[in-house]
Order: structure tokens, then C-alpha cells, then sequence
């Protein structure tokens, strides 16, 4: 274990030490108060120095807060896909990744209530630099994904994840879930990066890489948000990729954007679980043996699965037909969801911007625009 000890997440034996230490943070009393608003402090407190293990923790609290966050700043969850899916199976699922905080945690939530393997989940390091955040994430059972390294480090670093990645799957049973990309896709269109499969297949010695591929049991994960709560704070990331220039982060930036994702409003959400990659990898065998187009052909599979069970709101039909000066999907929504979204444009985005305004369009009409390009 010495040599994951950078990265892991807390093991049970580890748990009750760790919570303990943070209980009376005002970060923790403050989540806390806001998952129990009914429980006098005492009793969360005396329940929590009772918790041993990672589980009993999401259980009896972390998802008590996550129902919490979509009562509060949702109009609910949906999902689908996960009733084909193994209750004793560890899955690897690689998703697409819009909210820091809330993808992973609401997969978990879904995981939990229906019975199937919950997973250890991907976090860069820059996110947790708070002793709280980082004790918190790991009692989470986040792993640590190491940012700002050298060219020689980040190697170094990738091989030990995709290890870890691989004890947690094949030894300890464990699910997995990891973005599809470094950091949340900005712009609306979640494409696979194909460093994260080659990372990952770095743990596989001299198997074939497909057949290493093969035994991840990758699921493909759809996450879909009627309306970004962090939309118009991702813009000035995205101006800055079109302008050529390096965009700087405010320090407490990568803060502000979790709060805002999970407390500000999303509407409805939906997840869908795709087929396990088995028997697709065989086609991309036969057609190739370089190892470069064999990545390349499953991330196409992952984007094929993302694309295709990526459930499409209003708020995406309404971005596509606005930016395309059109009314081609306009049976899929009404007048007052126009309005509404008009309404959200009009307050987020300076009017007399164009380019603020396109990729704010952009952004929700990507998805529409992957779905027609890539599925029909």
C-alpha cells in the first residue's frame, strides 16, 4: 500500500481517527446543519464518532446530504441502463464530466439505492488543497489525481494511478469512476481524451491492451443537467481558449464553482449507464493492431455511448435552434421555456458581446449537435 499512499483514499481502519478530527470544523457543522435541519448537533456529533467505515458514512450521511442538494436545488434525478448492470460487479465507469462535486456523488447516490458496488472516485489534487476538503474527500473514498507536475512526474504519476485503478478493480473489488477528460468539459461537448485510456492501460504489463481494456468492465456514464449552475462562471475559461491566451485561475475560483454547482438550480437531471465494452472491442481488433488507433477506436465507443444516451432537455433544443437561427426543434419545447432561457441569457451574458453569447449558446447546444453528428 506504501507506494499508493500519495493518492488513496482512507482505508476503513483509518476512518473513525480521520472523521473524528473534523467533526467540529465549522465547514463540517455547516454541511451538517444543512443535511440534518431538524438534528440538535449533539446527536449528528455522537453519531458520527460511532462511523468505522467509508460506507457507513456515505450511507448514514454523505447521502443524506446529496437528497438534500437535489430537494433543495433540483426538480429530481432519473436514470436508466443500471438495471443491466451486476450487483457484485466492480464496473469502471468513465463519465462525462460537467459538476466537480455533484457527478460523482450522485452516480454514488444512484449506486447506493439500487444495490450495485459504489465507487473510489477520481479528484485532482488542486481541488482538496484545504486540510477539510482533503480529509473530506477521502473519507469519501476520492483518489488523488496529481496536477502540475513535470513532463518526467506526471508520468511517474499516471503509472502509479493506473495501478491503483487496477488493485481497486481486480483485488478489492471496487468500482471506478473517472471523468472522460482532465477537468469538466467547459464547452458542452464531452469528448473522450485519449491520454485517460492510454493512463489507464498502463497497468496492463504484457496483456493485450484490448484485452486489458476488457477485463476494466468500462461502463460508459451519460450525466445530463437541464440547466449548468456554473455556466456563465465557465466562460471566461472558454473566451480565453479562443483569444489564444493563458487563462489564470482566481484562487478561490475552483470554491466558488463547487458551491455554485451544487447549490445553484439544475432542474431536472438524468444518468444513464451504458453496455459494458466486451464484445464492441472485438471489432476494433480486427480492423487494427496499432495500438494508437486501437485507444483511439474506444474512445469513439465512449463517445458513441455518451452522444447517444445523453438525455437532451429543452434547454438544449432551445441553445441549438437559437444558434442556428432555426425552429427545428422547437416541437421539443414550449414558448415559456424559450422565455425562461432567453430570461437566464439575458441576466448571465452581456448582450453586446457576441462571442460570450455564442458560447453560451454553444455550450448547451453541443450536445444536440453531437447526438445529430455522431448517432444518426
Amino acid at each position: 500500500m506504501l507506494k499508493f499512499d500519495e493518492i488513496r483514499s482512507y482505508n476503513d481502519d483509518e476512518v473513525n481517527e480521520a472523521l473524528c478530527s473534523i467533526a467540529k470544523h465549522p465547514m463540517m457543522k455547516a454541511l451538517m446543519g444543512f443535511t440534518f435541519p431538524n438534528m440538535e448537533e449533539k446527536i449528528w456529533q455522537e453519531n458520527m464518532t460511532k462511523v468505522d467505515t467509508i460506507t457507513d458514512f456515505q450511507t448514514n450521511f454523505i447521502s443524506h446530504t446529496i437528497r438534500q442538494i437535489l430537494e433543495r436545488s433540483s426538480e429530481g434525478i432519473t436514470t436508466s441502463g443500471f438495471e443491466k448492470l451486476d450487483k457484485n460487479t466492480a464496473y469502471l465507469y468513465i463519465s462525462n464530466h460537467r459538476d466537480i462535486v455533484l457527478d460523482t456523488c450522485l452516480l454514488n447516490l444512484v449506486l447506493l439505492e439500487q444495490g450495485l458496488v459504489m465507487t473510489s472516485s477520481a479528484i485532482g489534487d488542486n481541488l482538496v488543497q484545504k486540510k477539510f476538503l482533503h480529509v473530506l474527500a477521502k473519507l469519501n473514498r476520492n483518489f488523488l489525481v496529481q496536477r502540475g507536475l513535470s513532463l518526467r512526474d506526471q508520468l511517474t504519476s499516471s503509472k502509479t494511478m493506473s495501478e491503483y485503478i487496477k488493485k481497486l478493480l481486480h483485488k478489492d473489488s471496487r468500482s471506478v469512476w473517472i471523468a472522460q477528460r482532465e477537468g469538466r468539459t467547459k464547452d458542452g461537448n464531452d469528448a473522450t481524451q485519449q491520454g485517460v485510456l492510454k493512463m489507464l492501460a498502463m497497468a496492463g504489463d504484457d496483456v493485450p491492451l484490448l484485452d486489458y481494456l476488457r477485463s476494466l468492465k468500462i461502463v460508459p456514464i451519460s450525466i445530463s443537467y437541464e440547466y449548468d449552475p456554473t455556466d456563465a462562471l465557465k466562460m471566461p475559461q472558454i473566451l480565453a481558449k479562443e483569444r489564444d491566451e493563458v487563462y489564470v485561475k482566481d484562487k478561490d475560483e475552483d470554491f466558488t464553482n463547487m458551491m455554485s454547482g451544487v447549490l445553484g438550480q439544475k432542474k431536472h437531471i438524468h444518468i444513464h449507464a451504458g453496455d459494458v465494452l466486451d464484445t464492441q472491442l472485438d471489432g476494433i481488433a480486427v480492423l487494427n493492431d496499432n495500438k494508437n488507433k486501437q485507444i483511439q477506436g474506444v474512445a469513439q465507443l465512449i463517445d458513441y455511448s455518451v452522444f447517444k444516451n445523453y438525455k437532451l432537455w429543452p434547454t438544449n433544443y432551445i441553445a441549438y435552434d437559437l444558434l442556428f437561427a432555426g425552429d427545428q426543434f422547437s416541437i421539443y419545447y414550449t414558448e415559456k421555456e424559450k422565455d425562461l432561457f432567453l430570461r437566464r441569457l439575458e441576466l448571465r451574458i452581456n448582450q453586446s458581446d457576441e462571442s460570450s453569447v455564442k458560447h453560451f449558446l454553444a455550450m448547451y447546444a453541443n450536445p444536440v449537435v453531437n447526438h445529430l453528428s455522431f448517432c444518426e
